[in-house]
């Protein structure tokens, strides 16, 4: 006796054991999602690009900082320059215009210096610099984008899964039935009050059954892989859906937080910061701070007087830049840029709209397909019903194959109108998450 105790024990313990292994190998939704946004690699490609974003806004600032060059030259002039000097600068009495050749230097010639330079203000830098932080902000929002798709992806593929598996589910039903009208069938024939060709007909339906699921496993591996893919994982790895679909909702919200007119907004934003920045440059000059310090040598090798001497020399100051004419480029440019901001306000104006247009369809559609699953279901349950009669009424002998058959397509047309209201529900809720912004929130 106490050994059947222990026996029952760890029989129990096995089976709790196995249910558990069983259960963490289906995965939520939501564990899909957190996966894909660690380890999906076009996720891990936008994020490089938010560091280089910001990295170029360091560089853009870092051309404030004052620019400190060393230079170094030497140079052996084989030949002398050659200068002409009029000769009456000596000579008071040589006639005007009459020039003397002469050759001024040394042949040994070194340089080097120090030089320094810092902006004190260049419109163009300082519209680098902001352009640069706004193209950053860009970045941040088409990284959620991406990121939005990716969740997108994920979730279709997931709900894929899931009709499939629900699917699955129906197939083996159907298996199940088909089975229990086979063995009616053949026991009717037996007793000689059903011919050949009958069982034969329910032998072709188990058949097909057994092929078309052999047809939906294969689709729902291959969803699965795509899964994985998406999710950044190794395709070794366990992967299973929960098979019940959870009809959610949603908390509605007046304000359009949508990404699409958020990264217009933001492109509108570097756009009107280019058109100050050209404006600044027509009317403002450049103003550097310029300095140099450095040494000068000058060397001869001949002798009697051979010599190597070096003398320094050293400035600071000012230097201003202003284009008084460019070729009227700079006016051309502006015009360019302001039609680019208006297309781009039109744009804005036109996902808005759009938006509005998609919410209102998606939320309507979501409403019938909600209404339609409640009524397929009590239509599932009630073709079941009939069929189960019809199956006995066979077995009875009171109702002919031909009324089973009937039933049997009965049912299977409801369980696919399910499945199909089941497929315009997640697509009408998942379009309705992306279109209001909430896609990667979990509910």
């Amino acid at each position: 006796m106490l050994v059947n105790i222990r026996k029952l024990i760890l029989i129990l313990i096995l089976f709790i054991g196995w249910n558990s292994v069983v259960a963490q190998e289906a995965w939520t939704l939501e564990q899909c999602i957190d996966t894909a946004k660690i380890y999906n690699k076009t996720l891990q490609v936008n994020r490089n690009n938010i560091g280089l974003s910001s990295e170029k806004q360091k560089e853009a600032k870092a051309n404030l900082n004052p620019k400190i060059t060393a230079n170094a030259d030497y140079r052996y002039f084989m030949e002398l320059p050659t200068q002409l000097m009029p000769m009456n600068a000596l000579n008071p009495q040589a006639p005007e215009g009459q020039f003397r050749d002469l050759q001024f230097g040394v042949p040994h010639n070194i340089s080097s210096n120090i030089s320094l330079a810092m902006p004190l203000y260049n419109s163009q830098l300082y519209g680098a610099i902001e352009n640069t932080k706004i193209v950053n902000e860009l970045s941040k929002l088409q990284y959620q984008k991406t990121e939005e798709q990716v969740l997108f992806d994920v979730t279709t593929l997931y709900y894929n899964a899931q009709i499939l598996k629900h699917q699955l589910d129906f197939i083996d039903s159907n298996i199940i039935n088909t089975n229990k009208l086979l063995q009616n069938m053949q026991l009717l024939k037996d007793q000689l009050m059903a011919i050949g060709s009958d069982v034969n007909k329910v032998k072709l339906q188990a058949e097909q059954l057994k092929t078309l699921r052999a047809n939906i496993q294969n689709k729902y591996f291959s969803i699965i892989n795509a899964l994985k893919l998406n999710m950044g994982i190794p395709l070794e790895e366990n992967v299973n859906v929960i098979s019940k679909i959870e009809q959610q909702t949603i908390v509605e919200s007046n304000t359009l937080n949508f990404l699409d007119l958020k990264i217009i907004n933001t492109q509108n934003k570097i756009l009107k910061n280019e058109l100050k920045t050209l404006k600044q440059s027509k009317l403002f000059p450049n103003i550097n701070l310029i300095a140099s310090y450095g040494i000068s040598g000058f060397g001869y090798d001949k002798s009697p007087n051979s010599f190597l001497k070096f003398y320094p020399v050293s400035f600071a100051g000012v230097q201003l830049t202003y284009s008084l004419f460019d070729g009227a480029i700079s006016k051309r440019k502006i015009n360019q840029k302001n039609f680019e901001i208006k297309n781009n306000e039109l744009q804005a104006q036109l996902i808005s709209d759009k938006n509005k247009v998609e919410i209102e369809n998606a939320s309507r559609q979501k409403s019938i397909a909600q209404t339609t699953i409640k009524n397929t279901e009590s239509q599932i349950a009630l073709a079941k019903s009939i069929y189960n009669q019809a199956l006995l009424q066979q077995k009875m002998g009171t109702a002919s194959l031909t009324d089973v058959l009937l039933t049997d397509n009965a049912l299977r047309e409801a369980q696919q109108n399910y499945l199909n209201a089941v497929i315009d529900y997640l697509k009408a809720d998942l379009e309705l998450k992306k279109l209001k912004g909430t896609i990667s929130i979990k509910n």
